[in-house]
């Protein structure tokens, strides 16, 4: 049997719903719908939405995120911040560590991978 195509929006898989953990401000929830994870379990890819908030993130794993609607700021550890909004990609490399703040709810596709310990 082949691999088969996965197109997103098609079949979609159920939504998981979330809260962020080390929330700093507000009262973000999150929704998670992964449409793929390999058979490692090392490689992922979805949509995930989050509304308005601030929480600490640290990132043990790869990330590509793609903006679909929305508006979010990273901090770093260091300070210095990205905006990101509708339209706009962009890497979080492992090992990055700072904050996280949706200022308009957010929508994103993410590819992740997270290699193993």
């Amino acid at each position: 049997m082949s691999a088969k195509l996965i197109r997103f929006g098609s079949n979609p898989p159920a939504i998981e719903p979330g809260v962020p953990g080390n929330i700093l401000s507000g009262q973000p929830t999150t929704k998670l719908q992964n449409y793929y994870t390999d058979g490692t379990g090392q490689f992922f890819t979805g949509i995930w939405e989050a509304t308005p908030g601030k929480w600490q993130v640290n990132y043990g794993e790869e990330e590509f995120c793609a903006i679909l609607s929305g508006k979010a700021t990273l901090t770093d550890a260091e300070g210095h911040a990205e905006t990101f909004v509708t339209g706009d990609a962009f890497v979080i490399p492992k090992g990055f560590s700072g904050t996280w703040e949706t200022i308009e709810t957010v929508r994103k596709w993410y590819v992740i991978f997270e290699p193993k310990a």
